[in-house]
């Protein structure tokens, strides 16, 4: 599929990561889920579908992005190396998917590659084996994700933004009244789900965490 050209500056493109999962779009498709976040100011932009056809999730993968083409913002797909490359996107991996070497090699270039990163250790393991960034969590308390584990804090966000040059992405039960503190903790931006897509409306939610990261990037409040 050919794609326009879209050059990212990386961290300014993890701004706001919003997830795109249709068991908590109160019955919207991804597309419509992804319209929407993109109008709010959604940054970034990844596809998650555990149980869609491959068929299927791969016809979406390529009209998201598509849409973040246009929009000038980052597309990734969640665990799926293979559908990544074939709809033009950047890749988000977690510890039992593919390793990241192997990633690296099937995906096209110059597509991100993202990694879950739960302590220190793991991120500069991450860094050393190729990753561009860190999608680092759960932070606070989250439904959105089953096997998440025990919330790390603002403390431990910090620990692992310390531990590496990377950028790095806080996720899990990540909403406007606590997005700030992630960004003064060390984060470059965050990923959420549930917040921008189980919201009744899709685009004010996402401007509303957009608004709070933006100020806490330029202001540090």
């Amino acid at each position: 599929m050919n794609l326009p050209e879209v050059d990212l500056d990386l961290r300014a493109a993890l701004r706001l990561m919003v997830i795109s999962d249709v068991r908590l779009a109160r019955g919207r498709t991804h597309v419509e889920v992804v319209r929407q976040a993109l109008r709010g100011g959604a940054t970034a932009i990844q596809l998650r579908d555990k149980e869609g056809e491959d068929r299927d999730v791969l016809a979406a993968a390529q009209e998201l992005a598509a849409l973040c083409a246009r929009a000038r913002a980052l597309f990734l797909v969640n665990d799926r190396v293979d559908i990544a490359r074939l709809a033009g996107g950047g890749c988000h991996l977690g510890p039992d998917d593919l390793g990241i070497a192997e990633a690296r090699g099937l995906l096209a270039s110059p597509a991100p590659l993202g990694f879950s990163a739960g302590t220190p250790a793991e991120a500069v393991a991450a860094a050393e084996a190729g990753a561009d960034y860190l999608g680092v969590g759960p932070i606070f308390a989250t439904s959105s994700k089953a096997d998440a584990g025990e919330p790390l804090a603002v403390h431990g966000l910090a620990e692992i933004a310390a531990a590496t040059s990377l950028p790095v992405v806080a996720i899990g039960g990540i909403t406007a009244g606590n997005a700030a503190a992630c960004i003064k903790a060390g984060a470059c931006g965050v990923a959420v789900i549930r917040a921008v897509v189980a919201a009744a409306t899709v685009a004010p939610a996402a401007r509303a965490l957009r608004r709070v990261v933006d100020r806490a990037l330029e202001t540090g409040e």
